[in-house]
C-alpha cells in the first residue's frame, strides 16, 4: 500500500533533519541516554559544540518531532523520541522489506545481531 504523500513529506523532513552529521551525533547520543536523556549541557560537552550551534540542532530535531524535551527546575532535558524514530523505521522497513523486498528482512535482523 502507497504511503500517503503527506506522510512521505514528514518522512523526508526527518531524513533532512538526520542528515546533517552534527544531529545525527545528536540522535545518536541520545538514543544511548535513552530513556533518561540528556541536559543540554551535557550535550554541549559530550559533543564539543558552541551553545548557539547545538540550540540550532536541537531546535531542527525538536521541529521534526524526533526528541522530546522536557523542563525539570532550570533544566532542559531532551530525549529522542523513539515513538516518531519507530515510524519512521516503520516506512523503511515497508518500503525496502515488505513492498517489493529489495531487501530481505533477515539480512537486517542479521546486521542487527552483528552489531551487538
Amino acid at each position: 500500500m502507497p504511503v500517503p504523500p503527506n506522510l512521505t513529506a514528514r518522512f523526508a523532513a526527518m531524513f533532512a533533519a538526520i542528515g546533517s552529521e552534527h544531529r545525527l551525533r545528536i540522535l545518536r547520543l541520545l538514543l544511548s541516554a535513552h530513556p533518561n536523556g540528556r541536559t543540554a549541557g551535557e550535550i554541549q560537552a559530550e559533543l564539543d559544540m558552541s551553545a548557539s550551534n547545538l540550540s540550532h540542532h536541537l531546535e531542527k530535531l525538536r521541529n521534526e518531532g524526533l526528541l522530546n524535551v522536557r523542563r525539570d527546575g532550570t533544566y532542559l532535558w531532551y530525549s529522542a523520541s523513539t515513538e516518531v524514530l519507530t515510524e519512521l523505521l516503520q516506512f523503511l522497513y515497508a518500503e525496502c522489506c515488505t513492498r517489493n523486498r529489495a531487501i530481505a528482512s533477515e539480512t537486517i535482523v542479521q546486521i542487527r545481531k552483528a552489531e551487538k
